[in-house]
């Protein structure tokens, strides 16, 4: 089971901050194009710099944490997973947190 923590965090990270979407209307999920547009860059950026720090030996993943399964030599699948979950979470949050704000501030006037 201590290979797939990982994953298993970064699903229930997902799962926790889904209902954001729905009841507080971030609209993260239903802007997929905005979504990509705001992960790719950031995640392809990630992964170029996790791909030079094991190559040149500056840190590793524990295999014991990990699936085991690579997406490029030296970067579990679980990385990229990451890369991808802990971004959505964010804009999951901090959209829901922005609508929450503007219904403040309309009930203020």
């Amino acid at each position: 089971m201590d290979r797939y923590q990982y994953l298993i965090l970064m699903g229930l990270c997902l799962l926790l901050t889904l209902p954001l979407e729905f009841v507080l209307g971030a609209r993260v999920w239903r802007r997929p194009r905005r979504l990509l547009t705001a992960l790719l860059p950031v995640a392809a950026l990630l992964l170029v710099w996790d791909v030079i720090a094991v190559a040149r030996d500056h840190w590793g993943f524990n295999p014991k944490y990990t699936t085991g399964w690579n997406v490029l030599p030296g970067i579990p699948v679980d990385e990229v997973v990451f890369f991808v979950a802990v971004p959505i979470c964010g804009l999951l949050t901090l959209e829901a947190v922005r609508n929450v704000l503007a219904r403040f501030a309309k009930a203020d006037q």
